[in-house]
């Protein structure tokens, strides 16, 4: 049995979601035609209460195509330091926006409005513009943890105060609705732009939707033409989407519950130095020195589990629709045979 745990991007299409996507009706995309990315894209703004939505290939894309819609060169991005769009996207905020970036340190990637009011900077010409505040829900390196909305909404007024875009990298935003029970409305009524991917927890092959204004959208829609990302036949992927937005949300709450299993399996290990605080799908832990994370990789991988490294001494475990009870019980198994800690002694 082969444990993947690296992440949520390795999951493979349910038989459901295969039979949506075999049997869709496509058209062109690029003239507007293909009617089941039509759909995908009208159900989730109808979902979010927004005007429209653009379906784009993936989370990288529809992020940069919000940034570059709403920024001009030499305006500054505010965002956390461990923010995907900064870490993880290639240098797309230099390259496609031409813009400036304030990192900022929250607490494990989550910003406060206050942190954000007291780094807007002032109308001068040696500084850039401050034009749009990023937020990541759930954070990726914070270990999963989720925003809660009353701290939005302050982060709402601060930026409505000043002028400012609100952005939200919601690459796995439904884990964050599902763990605290809030609803895709409460977001879209507080944020700018959104983006949310498909290819995560949901489980489609390959997707994410930004969502916004009719007037961001029309920006949106060009600038993906111009990123190489407009569509032709891409009804049977947008099935997917729409597969997944009505029927893989709710079991989102299994991936939580099993990733809380792994945080506590790995709390007790004597290699283990600490565990972030489990909330969603993603167990984030240290390990003691002078153990390294690359080392611990190897040892489970001989075992047929599969995670990933987090920096020296920091490994991640992502839980998903294709791990099941099985899979845990695997771990559970493998984890208490090994002690690298002891074996270097």
């Amino acid at each position: 049995m082969v444990v993947d745990l690296r992440s949520d991007t390795v999951t493979r299409p349910t038989a459901g979601m295969r039979e949506a996507m075999l049997y869709a009706p496509v058209g062109d995309d690029v003239y507007g035609e293909d009617p089941t990315v039509n759909e995908l894209e009208s159900y989730a703004a109808r979902l979010f209460g927004v005007e429209a939505a653009l379906f784009c290939t993936s989370g990288t894309m529809s992020n940069q195509i919000a940034i570059r819609a709403q920024t001009q060169p030499n305006d500054e991005v505010i965002c956390d330091r461990l923010s995907h769009i900064y870490l993880y996207e290639g240098g797309g905020l230099a390259s496609n926006s031409l813009v400036s970036v304030r990192l900022l340190e929250g607490d494990r990637g989550r910003l406060t409005a206050g942190q954000i009011a007291a780094h807007i900077n002032p109308d001068d010409v040696h500084f850039p513009v401050t034009r749009l505040i990023s937020l990541e829900n759930t954070v990726n390196k914070g270990g999963g943890v989720y925003y809660e909305l009353e701290e939005i909404r302050k982060i709402k007024e601060v930026c409505v105060a000043h002028g400012l875009k609100l952005h939200l990298d919601g690459a796995r935003l439904f884990n964050a609705m599902v763990a605290q029970g809030s609803q895709p409305q409460d977001f879209g009524q507080l944020f700018d732009s959104i983006s949310v991917c498909l290819s995560k927890g949901l489980g489609c092959p390959v997707g994410s939707l930004l969502l916004g204004s009719k007037e961001l959208i029309r920006k949106a829609r060009r600038i993906r033409k111009v990123m190489g990302g407009g569509w032709r036949q891409a009804g049977m992927l947008a099935a997917a989407g729409l597969y997944a937005l009505q029927h893989h949300v709710e079991r989102l709450q299994e991936d939580h519950r099993r990733a809380k299993i792994l945080g506590e399996l790995l709390r007790a290990h004597p290699d283990v130095k600490e565990v972030y605080p489990v909330q969603t799908n993603i167990v984030i832990a240290g390990l003691h020195a002078p153990l390294t994370a690359r080392i611990w990789q190897a040892a489970l991988q001989e075992h047929g589990i599969l995670i990933s490294t987090f920096g020296e001494r920091a490994i991640r475990m992502v839980t998903h629709l294709d791990i099941h009870d099985a899979h845990i019980e695997r771990v559970s198994e493998v984890l208490p045979r090994f002690s690298i800690q002891k074996e270097h002694k």
